[in-house]
C-alpha cells in the first residue's frame, strides 16, 4: 500500500552487516588512505630540518651569612629580578654579540636583517622556573636553547648561561651599591638638619640665657635670696634712718647743753635726756636678749648704740665741767669768751657718725635700688619661662626627632655597606649552574616516534572520512533490506546469486589481495615506527 511505503520504519540500534559489507567494499581504499596519509606525515619528519635543544640547570642558592647578621639590601622578589635580568639579556644588543660571534642565523641571500635574526633566536630561546613544591618559591631554573647543530645549541646555551649569572652578580652588587650610596645621601642631608637643629637650639638657649627651663629651679633660689636681701637691707635702712634720727636729737641736745652752759643756767636737760635714752636701749636690749643670742646683729647693734650714747654722756658730763671750770677765766662784760677747742671734741664726734649714717643711708638706697631691679628682672625670667619652655620643647623636638632620624640611617649606613660587602665578596645570593649545558644526541625537533604515531591518526582519520562520505553520496541499494523496504509488497521468496566459477576466483583474489594489503600497510607502519625509535 502506498501508505504503508510512506510510514517511516523502526531504526535499527546497529547493523553489523552493513559495516561488515562497506569494509568488503572499501577496504582497499581505506588501506590505501591510511598509509598515504602515514606515509605523508611520517616522511615529513624525516625531511623537516632537525632541531636540537640544548638545556641547563641554574640553582639559586641562599646568601652564605645568615640574615640574622647580614640583611641583604636588594630587592628579594627573585621572580621579579629574574624577568628583569631577563629582559636584559634578551635584548637586541646582547643577543647581537651572540649571534655576530657564531654566525647565526644567516641564510643564503643574507637578506635578513638583525632584527629578524634577533627575533628568530628569541623564539629559539625558553626559560622554566622550577619551584618548591611547598612555598612555591623559586629554588632554579632551566634555560633551553634550539638549534641546528648540536654543538652550536650547546655553547649558545653555555653563553646564556654565563649571562645569567655575570648579569645577576652585577644587579646585585650595582643595587647594593645604589642602596647604600642613597642611604648615605640621606645620611648627609640628615646630619645638615641635625647640625642646623642643633645650632637653632644653641643660638636659642644663649639668646634666653636664664629664662631657661633647667634654670628655673636656680632663678628662683636667687629670687629668694635677693627679696632676703632686700628685706635686711631695708631693715638697715631704716636702722640707719633711726640712727640718723637719733644723732640729729643728741646734736640738737649737745647744743641746747652748750647755750645752757653759755648763759649760766647749769640745766641740766641734756643730761637727763642722754639718760632717759640709755634706760630706753638697755631696755631694748634686755627684751633682745630674751628672744635673740649676743651674735645677732640687731642685740649687736642696740649694743653699739648704748656704747655710743655712754661715750656721749661722758663727753657732756666733761664738757659740763670744764664749762663750770671756765667762768672764773672770763674778764668782763665785754671781754670775748675763750672755748677750749677739746669742749667741741663730742659735737664733732656725733656730726660725724650722723655724716656716717647718712652716707650708710645713700648707700643702702641704691643697693635697695639695684636689689629692686634685679628682683624685677628674675620675676620678669620666671614670667617667660612658660613660653621660652614652650618654644624650646618646640625645637628640642625637632632635634629630638633629627636624631633619631640621622641615628637610624647610621645604622642602615652600616648594615648596607655590610651588605655591599657581602654583594662584593659574592656571599650573597647567587646562580650556580648546577648541571653544565647538555649536547643534544638526539633532535628535540621533529620528534619522530611522535610523528608516527600522528601519522598513523592521520591516516585512520583521512581514510574514515573518505570511506564516510562515499558511502554518504552513494544511493545504490546494497541489500536485501534496503530492496524490501522499496517494494509495496512483502517478498515471499528469493532467488540466490549465481556465481560462474571465474567470479569465484576473481572474489578469492580480492579477498587474498585485500589480506595482503592489510600486511603490506601494518608491515609498513611497524618498520618505520621500529626505524623511527632506532633513529630518533
Amino acid at each position: 500500500m502506498p501508505g504503508d511505503f510512506e510510514e517511516q520504519q523502526p531504526t535499527q540500534s546497529f547493523d553489523i552487516g552493513r559495516y561488515l559489507d562497506i569494509v568488503r567494499r572499501r577496504h582497499m581504499l581505506f588501506l590505501i588512505l591510511l598509509l598515504g596519509g602515514w606515509l605523508l606525515v611520517w616522511g615529513s619528519s624525516w625531511v623537516l630540518p632537525a632541531r636540537y635543544k640544548s638545556q641547563t640547570l641554574i640553582l639559586v642558592e641562599e646568601p652564605t651569612m645568615p640574615k640574622n647578621y647580614v640583611v641583604p639590601n636588594v630587592n628579594d622578589d627573585l621572580q621579579d629580578r629574574l624577568q628583569s635580568i631577563t629582559q636584559q639579556i634578551l635584548s637586541r644588543t646582547r643577543l647581537l654579540l651572540i649571534i655576530d660571534k657564531l654566525h647565526l642565523y644567516r641564510d643564503e641571500h643574507g637578506a635578513r636583517t638583525p632584527d629578524e635574526r634577533v627575533d628568530l633566536m628569541r623564539k629559539d630561546i625558553d626559560i622554566e622556573l622550577v619551584r618548591d613544591p611547598q612555598n612555591e618559591a623559586i629554588t632554579a631554573f632551566r634555560i633551553y636553547y634550539s638549534a641546528t647543530d648540536p654543538h652550536i645549541a650547546q655553547q649558545v646555551t653555555g653563553d646564556l648561561t654565563n649571562l645569567f649569572i655575570d648579569e645577576n652578580t652585577r644587579v646585585r652588587e650595582q643595587e647594593s651599591e645604589d642602596t647604600t650610596a642613597f642611604i648615605e645621601n640621606q645620611l648627609a642631608s640628615a646630619r645638615t638638619s641635625l647640625a642646623d637643629q642643633d645650632a637653632k637650639v644653641k643660638a636659642f638657649q644663649a639668646a634666653h640665657e636664664g629664662e631657661l627651663p633647667t634654670e628655673e629651679t636656680s632663678n628662683l633660689q636667687i629670687l629668694s635670696g635677693l627679696q632676703s636681701q632686700l628685706q635686711n637691707e631695708q631693715d638697715a635702712l631704716n636702722a640707719a634712718k633711726q640712727q640718723r634720727v637719733y644723732y640729729q636729737s643728741l646734736i640738737e641736745q649737745y647744743r641746747a647743753v652748750q647755750g645752757t652752759t653759755r648763759s649760766a643756767t647749769g640745766a641740766p636737760t641734756g643730761l637727763a635726756a642722754i639718760d632717759q635714752q640709755l634706760d630706753t636701749l638697755r631696755s631694748k636690749l634686755t627684751d633682745l636678749k630674751t628672744r635673740y643670742t649676743d651674735q645677732y646683729p640687731e642685740v649687736q647693734e642696740v649694743k653699739a648704740e648704748i656704747a655710743t650714747t655712754e661715750k656721749t654722756r661722758e663727753h657732756l658730763i666733761a664738757s659740763l665741767k670744764s664749762a663750770a671750770g671756765g667762768k672764773d677765766q672770763t674778764t668782763g662784760a665785754g671781754a670775748q669768751e675763750v672755748v677750749d677747742p677739746a669742749q667741741n671734741a663730742p659735737l664733732l664726734q656725733l656730726q660725724s657718725q650722723l655724716h656716717g649714717e647718712e652716707l650708710e643711708i645713700s648707700s643702702r638706697e641704691q643697693s635697695i635700688a639695684s636689689l629692686k631691679s634685679r628682683i624685677n628682672d628674675f620675676q620678669a625670667r620666671l614670667s617667660q619661662a612658660p613660653a621660652v619652655e614652650q618654644q624650646l620643647a618646640d625645637l628640642t623636638r625637632g632635634y629630638e626627632q633629627s636624631q633619631a632620624n640621622y641615628n637610624d640611617l647610621l645604622k642602615k649606613e652600616s648594615d648596607s655597606q655590610m651588605a655591599t660587602s657581602m654583594e662584593q665578596m659574592q656571599e650573597g645570593e647567587r646562580f650556580t649552574m648546577l648541571d653544565p649545558p647538555s649536547l643534544p644526541l638526539r633532535p628535540d625537533f621533529p620528534n619522530r616516534l611522535k610523528m608516527c604515531q600522528a601519522g598513523l591518526g592521520a591516516g585512520l582519520a583521512l581514510g574514515v572520512l573518505v570511506v564516510a562520505l562515499l558511502e554518504f553520496f552513494d544511493d545504490r541499494l546494497r541489500s536485501d533490506g534496503a530492496i524490501e523496504k522499496l517494494l509495496p509488497t512483502t517478498v515471499i521468496s528469493e532467488i540466490p546469486e549465481i556465481l560462474r566459477p571465474a567470479d569465484e576466483k576473481r572474489k578469492k583474489r580480492r579477498v587474498v589481495l585485500g589480506w595482503a594489503m592489510t600486511a603490506l600497510v601494518v608491515l609498513t607502519i611497524l618498520a618505520g615506527s621500529a626505524f623511527s625509535y632506532l633513529h630518533a
